[in-house]
């Protein structure tokens, strides 16, 4: 059992962290900071946990061995790098920083510690994405030309996301920064690091952030991702396709379709072809802390510092409307 420190409950996944943190029996939230003294005595309450309005006295804390950030994405600079220097692994919410340079002085800190870290990335936890992942690194799609990744919602639109949603100076942007990630995360995981990316983003409902949006992605060897998201759509579900040129994957939230030359023609594949599901990266986080064994892969500093800069390169690429050369 290992005492972990909730950085903020400002973000919507907080509470799901902390259940989390509960029902695995491994680790339990012993502290609370927020900058929110109401929501975080609040939060701290409903699970047991001390409040704690000082950050300093909180991240210096001898009895925290970790802790969950759930902050501001505009505060984690300042609120990590503190954390790294504590000594306290890190498991943090997307995105680890709003830019480029900000994202890069917390991996420094955080190399130079020398403190496990986990960002929470769990699309590449996701049994018909290791699937997606495996086909594409096995060759059974032949040379893998493009591939597609929708996740939206109807957060504006329906009119239930938070008002804090759309206070740039605590998220740093909209849709493509929030729900936007995802898709960007999985693409990078699928192809790797990108070459070049083009952004389009719209705010029809008259938000201070986009709602809208498309990050168009081309990696190596030619391969071309379109990353989608909004917050101004209904009943869509997470939509993955992978093309190739011996056949094609598709994916519709739980229907997962194979379409291979080999099989002369498509075909549903059943769960039982498909890897086991991952741990979610939060449980992976605690084990890792457990048992000493570093990052776990695919979730790391050089994942999150990918994210970031695709992410960054979509909003510069809008703004300025220009393609963005990596």
């Amino acid at each position: 059992m290992i005492n972990i420190g909730m950085i903020s409950a400002w973000h919507v996944h907080a509470e799901d962290y902390a259940n989390e943190l509960k029902a695995s029996g491994k680790a339990r939230v012993a502290a609370v900071w927020d900058g929110d003294e109401k929501r975080g005595a609040e939060f701290a309450a409903a699970y047991g946990a001390e409040f704690i309005p000082d950050y300093d006295e909180f991240i210096s804390r001898g009895d925290i061995a970790a802790v969950v950030c759930n902050s501001p994405t505009t505060m984690h600079p300042g609120l990590l790098i503190k954390a790294a220097v504590a000594g306290k692994h890190i498991f943090t919410e997307k995105l680890l920083a709003t830019n480029t340079l900000e994202c890069e002085q917390i991996c420094e800190a955080i190399r130079k510690s020398g403190v496990t870290f986990t960002i929470s990335l769990p699309l590449r936890t996701n049994s018909k994405m290791l699937y997606a992942k495996k086909l594409a690194d096995s060759g059974a799609l032949g040379r893998v030309t493009g591939g597609r990744m929708r996740r939206s919602h109807s957060g504006v639109s329906d009119k239930w996301l938070p008002e804090r949603w759309f206070d740039v100076s605590q998220t740093g942007g909209g849709a493509m920064m929030d729900l936007g990630a995802h898709p960007v995360y999985l693409m990078s995981f699928l192809f790797g690091a990108p070459v070049r990316i083009s952004g389009l983003m719209s705010n029809p409902y008259g938000t201070s952030s986009d709602e809208n949006a498309v990050a168009l992605a081309e990696f190596q060897g030619g391969v071309i991702a379109s990353c989608e998201t909004a917050f101004v759509t209904y009943g869509v579900p997470d939509i993955l396709e992978v093309y190739g040129t011996e056949g094609s994957l598709f994916i519709w939230g739980d229907e997962v379709k194979l379409a291979a030359r080999a099989n002369t023609g498509a075909c549903l594949v059943k769960p039982s072809d498909l890897p086991p599901e991952k741990p979610s990266p939060l449980i992976q986080f605690v084990d890792a802390c457990i048992n000493g064994t570093g990052t776990p892969e695919h979730l790391g500093l050089e994942d999150a510092l990918i994210m970031t800069k695709m992410i960054e390169a979509a909003y510069i690429s809008d703004r300025e409307n220009k393609i963005v050369i990596f």
